[in-house]
């Protein structure tokens, strides 16, 4: 690609990005599973539903029990962090070609 071709398409992939203030990172889980009944555990809950995890610094975890009525938000919200990350990625190798093209 030119060096116009790579600006158009670094802006297109902008206008995809999902808004940020609704990302979530972590792994969803059924209550049944598994790492969502160690997950659980880790929090306390006996309840039945949904386990979000995610990581935290030095390498340990973290977990939440989530509302039924939260399953469809938090899939979204998990969704758009993976668009998100994606879209960056995809900008980021945009941004190396246009430090490889000549002004």
């Amino acid at each position: 690609m030119n060096e116009d071709q790579v600006r158009k398409a670094r802006q297109q992939l902008l206008r995809e990005l999902p808004d940020p203030t609704e990302i979530l990172r972590g792994r969803y889980w059924i209550a049944g599973s598994s790492i969502a009944r160690v997950a659980r555990s880790a929090v306390g809950e006996k309840a039945t539903g949904w386990v979000l995890t995610w990581a935290i610094p030095e390498d340990e975890h973290a977990s939440s029990l989530c509302q039924p009525k939260q399953s469809l938000q938090v899939q979204r919200w998990l969704r758009n962090y993976r668009k998100l990350r994606a879209k960056l990625e995809a900008i980021c190798e945009l941004n190396h070609e246009l430090l490889g093209a000549d002004p």
